[in-house]
């Protein structure tokens, strides 16, 4: 049964299994043994080097973004960067190629005391190094209120009607979160390619990165749990955090690998519910992320005057939840008690802009099946060119939707794009805003 209704939410609860429904609380990640939360080393001594990599060791295929390949130059590059590492009292910790910019990235561990600041400049001076930098942290974005009745985005998108006009067929879009249950009954099928860039096991269902994939790509008409914006859409489940206590944290190792491995499998849609600090190796590859035409979904931190990064960089849609005090460029989609998949065949409540970025990166994947050229920057100027104010283009919605379900008139926005009525041609009411 596909969740449509407040009403329909209520009978969700009777029909699944005792204990199949969780609130946040209970949706929080727990760490269980052997995970990252234990493996990663502590990130305030590390730096990140990176070093050119030669183009002869570059192998074009997918494979090379999932897996570092034992080339012949792989134990001379090892070499080289250990040798680096000892020149600066350094330890070298990992490594790995993101030919997408054309570099070897290393971590490296200070083990002194003293500040870093003084060996980012050493390395900096170093011919041999491209550039350094601290190891950076980032934390998914979830909420904190508690669980309220409640009101899925159906309500407000209309998704039985936006999904005549597309149903995300075929596109492809990287999730670059925790781990995905992909045997979930309502993500059975759902995911195209899985990657683990935490660590060597090649599994991990946790519930961060499985609330996001259900948004984004829920199985529809199965006849269990809800429905995703893009049901028809294909994930590739890059796993770059972990569940840390009650956070989910990542850091720029490993979302870097996360997102060249995004963009050698050819992602059209990259969702990042995430938000850290400025970060150079990051901001690079969304640069060619951008280059390339893909469509970059961020979440918004309502602490952070910019929406902090990703959200911040140029070719990013920030997202902010609708229930938030947003960063003046964020988009507004629904963020508060929202239903969705959790691991272990449940399904639970969620609220945060972690959750309202997955909306948009729903509809951009429908968009991108209608329009496959459709940019991030051409996204979002179609999204404010129908953005609205009250009430939503369906009349049946009053004054207080615009707070629970934000200012994206899904409808209109597909019919922007298609140029045909997306849903019941109702009057809209649309705010003309200038390009951003």
């Amino acid at each position: 049964m596909n969740i449509r209704t407040a009403a329909g939410v209520l009978a969700l609860c009777a029909a699944l299994p005792a204990g199949a429904l969780q609130q946040d609380a209970a949706m929080a990640e727990q760490a269980p043994a052997g995970t990252a939360a234990q493996v990663q080393p502590e990130a305030s001594r590390q730096v990140l080097v990176m070093l050119r990599l030669p183009p002869q060791h570059f192998h074009p295929d997918a494979a090379y973004a999932g897996r570092y390949p034992n080339d012949g130059g792989r134990a001379a590059r090892r070499r080289a960067g250990q040798q680096l590492a000892r020149a600066h009292g350094l330890e070298l910790v990992d490594d790995w190629p993101m030919p997408v910019i054309g570099i070897d990235c290393y971590v490296m561990q200070h083990k002194g005391s003293d500040p870093l600041g003084p060996v980012l400049a050493a390395l900096a001076r170093d011919p041999r190094v491209v550039w350094a930098q601290p190891m950076n942290t980032y934390n998914t974005l979830d909420g904190g209120d508690p669980l309220f009745a409640a009101q899925p985005a159906a309500r407000y998108w209309r998704l039985d009607e936006l999904h005549k006009s597309g149903t995300g067929r075929g596109v492809r879009v990287a999730v670059i979160d925790s781990g995905i249950d992909g045997a979930h009954p309502d993500l059975a099928g759902q995911v195209q390619l899985r990657e683990n860039f935490v660590t060597a096991s090649p599994d991990a269902a946790e519930a961060h990165g499985t609330a996001i994939a259900g948004i984004i790509a829920a199985r529809a008409g199965n006849g269990v749990g809800i429905a995703g914006i893009a049901p028809d859409a294909r994930l590739l489940a890059l796993r770059a955090c972990w569940p840390d206590g009650v956070a989910t944290r990542c850091n720029s190792f490993t979302l870097g690998k996360a997102i060249n491995s995004a963009i050698m499998n050819g992602a059209k849609i990259i969702n990042l519910s995430l938000s850290g600090p400025g970060d150079r190796l990051l901001q690079s590859l969304l640069d060619v992320a951008a280059v390339r035409g893909m469509v970059v979904v961020g979440a918004a931190d309502p602490q952070r005057a910019d929406g902090g990064f990703p959200a911040s960089h140029p070719g990013v849609i920030a997202v902010a939840a609708a229930s938030d005090s947003a960063p003046a460029k964020a988009l507004l989609a629904p963020g508060s008690g929202i239903p969705t998949t959790a691991p272990g065949a449940r399904w639970g409540f969620v609220s945060g802009p972690s959750y309202a970025a997955a909306h948009v990166a729903g509809l951009a994947a429908l968009a991108a099946q209608l329009d496959p050229s459709i940019d991030s920057g051409q996204l979002r100027r179609k999204i404010l060119t129908m953005q609205v104010k009250r009430p939503l283009s369906n009349t049946a919605v009053q004054a207080p939707s615009l707070a629970q379900a934000g200012n994206i008139d899904a409808c209109a926005t597909v019919a922007h794009i298609t140029g045909a009525c997306a849903c019941s041609c109702t009057p809209i009411t649309a705010m003309k805003v200038s390009s951003p």
